[in-house]
C-alpha cells in the first residue's frame, strides 16, 4: 500500500511539472531560477556522508528558513559537537544564502519529493533526524526518512489561515503523512492545535514559541551594522527609512513618502530592500524615473572605501542582509503587507527598536502581529499616505518613536527562548544514539 501511495505522489508531481513546464521555463530564461542542482532534485545525488556519526538533516525552503536556523545550529552543535550537520534548501536564493552563513557545513538541494529521488537521497546521507523547518508536509520524503529508521521533526511550525483550509481539504492525505512526524514544535497554542485538528498525534505535537524571536539581534551597534553605516557613509545625524522585504507597488510608495518629506527634513535617507531579487532591476528603473539620487548596495563593495558623497537612497541588491541594515533604521516599513502576500518578519526591526509599521494583510504573522499590537510596539498603516503620515511623526515627534520601538523591542527579548525548548524537544529521543550504519554508494 505504501509503495502504490508513493507512485501515485510521483504521478500527481509529474502532471504538475508538466502542465508548469512553460512557467518554468520562462522563469529559467529570464531570471535563472531551476537552472542548479538537478541531480539532487530529480535523482537525489547529494552528496555522499561518510563515516558514521549520527547525523541531523535541517532542510530549509529558502532565505526566511535559512536565517531561521542560525541559532537552533549552534544550540545543536553545542550539545552535541560530534555529531554531523546537513542543510537543504529548495531554492537557488536559499541555496546560496546557507552557504554564505554557514561555511562549515554540506549545503545542498534538497530533492523533490519523488519517491527514487528522497530514497537515494536517505540513502546517501543517512541522517538520524530529519528537521523540517514551519512547514514542509512532503510525503515520500518523510516516508524515506522513517524507512531509513530516522526520525522526523517540525521546527517553529506554523499554518496560516490559507494553508489551513488547503490541508483542510486533503486531510486524509495530510494526517497519513502528519502521523509520520515524532515531532512538531509549534509557534503558539493556536498552531498546536491546528495540527491536532489536521491529524498529528497530540502527544507529538508541543507549543514552543517561535524561534525567530531567538533569531532576531537587539543590539544595534553590533559590527555587521556599523560596517553597512560605514560603506554607506551615514552620518550620526543621518535618519534612516527603511522599506524591507517590498514587492510590488511598496517600493513606489516608500519612494512617494521619501521625496514627500525629504524637503523639509534633508538628513532622512531612504533604504530599500525588495523581497525577490528578480525585482532588484524593476527598482532601479523605478528610482531612475524618481530622479533622486541613489546607488545599489553592489556598488558600495565596489568601491573598496566608504562612500563620501552619501546618496540619498540605497538600493540593497543583495541577499542575507536585511536583518543588517535594520539596525541603521529609525522609521521601518515592512513590506508584504500591501498586496495579497500576507507580511513580512517584522521581528527584525522590532527587536531592534525601530520605530515600525506595516500593511494590514499580515496573515501570515497573525500572532506576532497581534502582541506587536497589543504591546504598542509597531503602527498598521493602510496606503501611501497613512505611511507618509506614519514617517513624518517618526521624524518630527522622536519621543513618539522611540517609545514605540522600545515597547516593541521589550516584548522580543521577553519572548526568547523557544531555541533551548525546540533542542530539547529535538534530542530527547536521540540522546543515546552513538553511531549509525556505514555509509551507502547508492
Amino acid at each position: 500500500m505504501n509503495r502504490l501511495f508513493a507512485w501515485l505522489l510521483n504521478l500527481a508531481y509529474l502532471s504538475a511539472i508538466l502542465l508548469a513546464l512553460p512557467w518554468l521555463g520562462w522563469s529559467a530564461l529570464k531570471y535563472g531560477k531551476y537552472r542548479e542542482g538537478f541531480a539532487a532534485k530529480l535523482l537525489g545525488r547529494v552528496p555522499l556522508r561518510r563515516g558514521g556519526l549520527p547525523c541531523v538533516w535541517l532542510h530549509a525552503v529558502s532565505v526566511g528558513e535559512v536565517n531561521l536556523l542560525g541559532p537552533l545550529l549552534d544550540a545543536l552543535r553545542a550539545s552535541r559537537p560530534n555529531w554531523e550537520f546537513v542543510i537543504s534548501t529548495t531554492t537557488k536564493t536559499g541555496f546560496d544564502l546557507a552557504r554564505k552563513e554557514y561555511p562549515g557545513q554540506t549545503v545542498f538541494y534538497c530533492p523533490l519529493d519523488f519517491s527514487w529521488a528522497t530514497r537515494r537521497a536517505m540513502q546517501r546521507v543517512r541522517p538520524s533526524l530529519l528537521v523540517l523547518a514551519e512547514l514542509e508536509l512532503w510525503p515520500n520524503l518523510i516516508q524515506a526518512a522513517r524507512s531509513r529508521g530516522a526520525r522526523v521533526a517540525i521546527v517553529n511550525g506554523r499554518l496560516s489561515d490559507t494553508s489551513l483550509r488547503n490541508y483542510r481539504r486533503l486531510r486524509p492525505l495530510v494526517a497519513r503523512v502528519l502521523r509520520e512526524v515524532d515531532v512538531v514544535a509549534a509557534q503558539n497554542a493556536e498552531t498546536a492545535h491546528r495540527f491536532r485538528l489536521l491529524g498529528a498525534d497530540p502527544r507529538a505535537v508541543h507549543v514552543t514559541g517561535s524561534l525567530k524571536f531567538d533569531r532576531a539581534q537587539t543590539i544595534r551597534n553590533n559590527e555587521k551594522t556599523r560596517t553597512l553605516r560605514t560603506l554607506a557613509g551615514l552620518a550620526e545625524g543621518d535618519i534612516v527609512f527603511l522599506a524591507g522585504s517590498t514587492q510590488n507597488p511598496e517600493e513606489e510608495c516608500a519612494i512617494c513618502t521619501f521625496q514627500e518629506l525629504v524637503q523639509d527634513h534633508p538628513q532622512l535617507k531612504l533604504v530599500l530592500v525588495p523581497r525577490h531579487p528578480q525585482r532588484f532591476n524593476e527598482v532601479a528603473s523605478l528610482l531612475d524615473q524618481s530622479g533622486l539620487p541613489w546607488i545599489r548596495r553592489t556598488e558600495l563593495n565596489a568601491l573598496h572605501r566608504p562612500l563620501s558623497s552619501p546618496k540619498s537612497v540605497i538600493l540593497v541588491d543583495s541577499v542575507g542582509e536585511l536583518g543588517d541594515w535594520w539596525g541603521a533604521a529609525t522609521a521601518g516599513f515592512v513590506g508584504g503587507s500591501f498586496g495579497s502576500r500576507g507580511g513580512q518578519n517584522m521581528l527584525e526591526p522590532a527587536a531592534y527598536g525601530v520605530a515600525t509599521c506595516f500593511g494590514p494583510n499580515t496573515r501570515n504573522f497573525r500572532d506576532i502581529v497581534s502582541q506587536l499590537l497589543a504591546a504598542r510596539g509597531a503602527e498598521v498603516v493602510t496606503d501611501q499616505q497613512s505611511l507618509s503620515r506614519f514617517v513624518r511623526r517618526v521624524l518630527e515627534d522622536p519621543t513618539w518613536a522611540e517609545a514605540l520601538g522600545q515597547r516593541a523591542h521589550d516584548l522580543v527579548v521577553s519572548q526568547q527562548g523557544a531555541t533551548e525548548r525546540t533542542v530539547d524537544l529535538l534530542l530527547r529521543p536521540l540522546g543515546a544514539i552513538d553511531s549509525i550504519p556505514a555509509p551507502s554508494a547508492a
